[in-house]
């Protein structure tokens, strides 16, 4: 994934500063070789400090979620709907069983599809909310993996890189959006990166090499950002045009040089080729997507989103250095600054004061040239700019309203904070800079006897910073399960009380067959469910009924324990003679048969 120490087929695909792994062995221990890889301990390295900085996530998962019982109950549900739908009726697969009898449902949000190979392992509540823990514990493994495999392909040693890859997949300010898995899952970003400047012989430290192309690396850098799109097109849009960019800028470079010097500078037609074929695909599966979304508002304008979303929920410039609650370290000292945020879960935005106070010192000393170091820092303040939004001159235009009246998709972007994405990834490309100088000397061939105790001491203190910086006070609350009464009912069916949290809960219990409801919860409500809440304030009554059966509902199942301050609250003592219904009591769950 990095650049090979050689260019031949025995070339590790390690950094320029590392040595290459021994030799295969006469005696058959060289097939057992990839157990030392760098690559190998990356990987293994970021699952457990993964399990470890999500703890306790896996402690009982199946039984307990990260965040709270909103939105991870939601997402929980997302990847289950996934799998099953792909299984069973792929094409049908945006009609999901919920907001009945509303089509393109499961597009109300970000799908999270490119999960869908998880969703279809196991079935059930059960199985949805392990399924959901072990995604959320593997999204920061591959935030780790991702960042450090950029560092190194750019030219950061092992250090750096692991100083990189927990900044950015550690940093506090994801600690605001644990119940947010489509925020948390950016692993695909930092990787896709990773295996396109590998493809293309590219890194900060030594510029374009094209001795060192890798065409079928480029290929899979697009097919990666591809899936990236799947899991949520709000993160993912940013990379799209981030990538069309890097293209145009490229096809401007390798112009300008071939004009320069009358001679065509070396690409080749295989790498041309495969950024065809990949750039294709990352292409139609934007569009498509997309397409999708596209659809959704046409049928709900309601869910067109304004630009007084982004206004509301722009940072000022004070967030950008305020911790969210749940980090460890910070938490409890920021409270103060947390209280003049209006909205503290989208404006808590701290990337970590270690991450900062490494950046600042990398662009001063560091294994890249100056003129790298420059982009790198005018990117930190141009997406630090960015995600000011509205703060940004008192109204954000030139700035994020700017691109969200003219750039197509990104005026559904309503939150401009999470820049932080681009912005804390590249200052830990910085801090990785500055660290790898920092390692240089316990790399010499003979590094005296005080370097040889010293430096991994010196190296581990930035390390162990970021990553208690990354430690969290993430709740895991216990999840509620679906009543043995949804067994008993019928579908279609509607879930009493309806409305709020309830229906992101109710979503999750339909994981166990997924019956048709007429519950859900989005970003916007379709006309049909208010309407729907209207006219079932008063159930069981006659009007309510011949509504419901008018929408072809066939059962109501009530949940008189979550009624209390809602219109249905004392719902069992409403009686039900000559409605034409029959009611039965399950374990305290009402069932009325329409």
């Amino acid at each position: 994934m990095t650049t090979g120490s050689t260019d031949t087929p025995a070339s590790t695909g390690l950094a320029d500063d590392d040595q290459a792994p021994a030799a295969p062995t006469r005696d058959g221990l060289g097939r057992w070789r990839w157990l030392r890889h760098e690559w190998t301990w990356a990987v293994l390295g970021g699952l457990l400090l993964a399990v470890a900085l999500t703890w306790p996530t896996l402690r009982h998962p199946a039984s307990t979620i990260p965040g709270d019982l909103g939105d991870p109950t939601l997402q929980a549900w997302q990847l289950a709907w996934a799998g099953h739908g792909l299984l069973t009726d792929p094409s049908n697969l945006w009609d999901s069983n919920t907001f009945y009898p509303e089509k393109y449902t499961y597009a109300y949000s970000d799908t999270l599809l490119g999960y869908a190979p998880i969703g279809m392992l196991g079935s059930g509540f059960a199985a949805a909310l392990v399924r959901y823990n072990v995604t959320y514990v593997l999204v920061f493994a591959l935030a780790f993996v991702g960042a450090y495999a950029l560092a190194r392909q750019l030219g950061s040693g092992r250090w750096g890189a692991a100083v990189a890859g927990v900044a950015w997949a550690y940093a506090p300010w994801r600690l605001a959006h644990a119940g947010h898995l489509n925020i948390l899952s950016t692993g695909g970003i930092a990787l896709s990166l990773a295996m396109l400047a590998r493809g293309h012989g590219w890194s900060l430290r030594h510029g374009y090499r094209p001795e060192r192309r890798r065409p079928g690396w480029a290929l899979a850098g697009w097919l990666v950002a591809a899936w990236q799109i799947t899991l949520g097109f709000g993160i993912g849009l940013p990379l799209v045009y981030f990538l069309l960019a890097a293209v145009l800028v490229a096809a401007g470079c390798y112009g300008w040089s071939w004009w320069r010097r009358r001679e065509r500078p070396p690409f080749g037609r295989r790498l041309l080729a495969a950024d065809l074929a990949g750039g294709a695909v990352f292409g139609a599966v934007t569009l498509l997507l997309g397409l999708v979304y596209l659809h959704v508002v046409d049928l709900n304008p309601q869910a067109q989103r304004t630009l007084d979303w982004t206004k509301l929920f722009s940072p000022p410039l004070r967030g950008f250095v305020t911790a969210p609650a749940d980090s460890w370290l910070w938490g409890e000292r920021h409270a103060a600054a947390r209280e003049q945020l209006t909205w503290p879960p989208e404006m808590a935005l701290l990337p970590g004061m270690t991450l900062i106070g490494l950046a600042a010192a990398g662009l001063l000393i560091s294994v890249y040239p100056v003129r790298h170091r420059i982009a790198l820092g005018l990117g930190v303040l141009g997406t630090v700019l960015l995600g000011l939004g509205t703060s940004l001159g008192g109204d954000g235009d030139p700035g994020y309203l700017t691109l969200s009246k003219h750039l197509p998709g990104w005026d559904a972007l309503r939150t401009p904070g999470r820049m932080m994405i681009w912005t804390s990834l590249l200052l830990a490309l910085l801090a990785a800079g500055l660290v790898t100088v920092l390692a240089e000397p316990a790399r010499k061939a003979s590094p005296g006897r005080w370097a040889r105790i010293l430096l991994p001491a010196v190296l581990l203190v930035p390390l162990a910073l970021v990553t208690v910086e990354g430690l969290n006070r993430t709740p895991h609350p216990e999840v509620p399960r679906p009543p043995a009464a949804m067994g008993r009912a019928q579908e279609p069916m509607l879930v009493l009380p309806a409305g709020g949290i309830n229906d992101l809960n109710y979503m999750l219990w339909t994981t166990d067959g997924f019956p048709r409801v007429t519950n859900g919860l989005a970003g916007f409500e379709p006309v049909s469910q208010a309407q729907t809440r209207m006219a079932i304030a008063s159930f069981p009554d006659a009007t309510s009924i011949a509504y419901l059966r008018g929408l072809g509902v066939r059962s109501v199942v009530a949940v008189p324990s979550r009624a209390g301050g809602t219109p249905w609250e004392g719902i069992a003592d409403r009686p039900v003679d000559g409605l034409g219904i029959t009611r039965e009591d399950v374990d305290g769950v009402l069932v009325y048969h329409l």
